[in-house]
Parts: C-alpha cells; sequence; structure tokens
C-alpha cells in the first residue's frame, strides 16, 4: 500500500547520530530529525556545549544523548561510533556535520590550517561513515547518510573571502558524496550531501562581521541569510522514506545565492 506524506517524513524508531551537533546548523538538524520522531546521538569536542543542547532536545520532547568527541581525530571517531552503537544499537541515519574553516591568502596559507581543515571536514567524514557503515548499516542493508557540503565547495567566493582550503574541502566532501553513493547504493544506503549558503553561525562570525549580514544578504535572490529553521525540511526529506530514491546528490540551501553565481 501507498504511504501518506506524513508516514513517508516518520522518522519514529530510527537512530541518527549528527556530528558538530551542539549548536549552529548541527542542532538545528538534529531539533528536525527530533521532531520527526528519530532518536538523537549528538557529538562534539566540548561535553558542556552538548549538555546544553541535548537539554535543549530533551525539553522539547526528543529522546536525545551525547558523546563528546574530536572528530578530527580516529581513535575518538571510533570511539563515537563504538559507544553509539552500544547505547543506542543501530545507527539508521549519519549527519555527517563537524566542521572547521580558515581564513588566510592562498599564498600565505599555513599547511598545518590547511591539514587542520582537510582533516576535520573529508578525512573525518571518511572514517566515520565506514564505521558506522561496516557496523551497521551495510549488515542491515539500509542507511541514510548525510554530508555538509557548502555552496563554497561550488567554486570561488565573492571578493574579499579568503577560505582556500574550506572551499577545497567542500568540494571534497560532494565528490566523496557521489563516488560513496555509486559504491554504497547496492547495500541499500542512501548518500547526499546538503551545501548550505550563509548562515549566522560560530563558524561565519567572523566573516559576517567583517563583510556586513546585510552586504552577504545582498548575494541571494531572496535578500536574506539563512535563519534557524531552513535545513530542517531538506534534513528530514533525506533522511527518511520521502527521500529513498534520491542518493548521490547535492542540494543548495542558500536563498539563490549558487544560482546567481553560476554554481
Amino acid at each position: 500500500m501507498t504511504r501518506t506524506v506524513q508516514q513517508l517524513f516518520n522518522l519514529e524508531g530510527k537512530t541518527a547520530l549528527v556530528t558538530g551537533g551542539s549548536r549552529g546548523l548541527g542542532l538545528q538538524m538534529a531539533h528536525a530529525l527530533g521532531e520527526a520522531g528519530a532518536r538523537i546521538m549528538l557529538t562534539s569536542r566540548k561535553a558542556d556545549d552538548l549538555e546544553v543542547a541535548t537539554a535543549d532536545l530533551q525539553a522539547a520532547g526528543i529522546d536525545a544523548r551525547w558523546i563528546a568527541a574530536d572528530c578530527g581525530r580516529e581513535g575518538d571517531i571510533h570511539k563515537l561510533a563504538d559507544q553509539t552503537l552500544e547505547r543506542m544499537g543501530d545507527v539508521d541515519i549519519l549527519v555527517n556535520n563537524a566542521g572547521a574553516a580558515w581564513g588566510a591568502p592562498a599564498e600565505d596559507h599555513p599547511l598545518d590550517g590547511w591539514d587542520k581543515v582537510m582533516n576535520l571536514n573529508v578525512r573525518g567524514y571518511f572514517i566515520l561513515s565506514q564505521r558506522v557503515a561496516k557496523k551497521s548499516m551495510i549488515p542491515r542493508q539500509r542507511g541514510r547518510i548525510i554530508n555538509i557540503a557548502s555552496i563554497a565547495g561550488l567554486g570561488g567566493n565573492p571578493q574579499g573571502m579568503q577560505t582556500l582550503a574550506y572551499n577545497t574541502s567542500k568540494g571534497a566532501v560532494i565528490t566523496f558524496t557521489q563516488a560513496l553513493a555509486c559504491e554504497w547504493g547496492r547495500y541499500g544506503i542512501t548518500v547526499n550531501a546538503i551545501c548550505p549558503g550563509f548562515f549566522p553561525s560560530k563558524l561565519t562570525q567572523g566573516l559576517l562581521e567583517r563583510m556586513g549580514e546585510e552586504n552577504m544578504a545582498k548575494h541571494a535572490p531572496l535578500g536574506r541569510l539563512g535563519d534557524d529553521e531552513d535545513l530542517k525540511g531538506t534534513a528530514v526529506l533525506l533522511a527518511s522514506d520521502a527521500g529513498k530514491h534520491i542518493t548521490g546528490q547535492w542540494l543548495a540551501v542558500d536563498g539563490g545565492v549558487s544560482v546567481v553565481s553560476g554554481g
């Protein structure tokens, strides 16, 4: 029997692991998945931030827990995956969101900054996806992986933005998403990427202060920055059976910026 739209978007009985989930876009997506019925495991580096975020989710009636881990460290990633499986059972939805940025002119970009960004934004996604898939998704022949890329991964930047390593890493995430979707489709695992535009967050705070929120908003046909609910619908679509025939895709949630820039 064909299911209703409400049934297709329902995540009751599912478990989601959200990295970088203690604030900003990660916490927004955690709320969305929890509101759709999923149990949530949050992770980031700082326990204090995770306690506050988890309490916020629980106050909204969401079953949420946390594990502190640095997704730039292989040992921490393995611990995170294994403890999540031990405490919550199989992982149905993995949201790779933890990330770092580094601003510097390309000719002076420090190598340690490049390595930090690539390690967390690309290598960390690979290690966690591999661990969760081998221990939970592949044996059960199903799963949803959502990688958070960026419209910065679609090309260059407006004048004044000097984030070569970040752009490169997010371009890699998009290709990683496409290649992984092709390999793991036979296991019933979908792999997709969300490419946010400009959202106020700790990651973008310095940029928005330097360039001005109003000026950045002017780059978007909709004339505004992303808000606290603009990623919710996309996250639930890609995590649920409503998106079960979507894989290997990236979707820009950017108010139209990528259309103007030719992305």
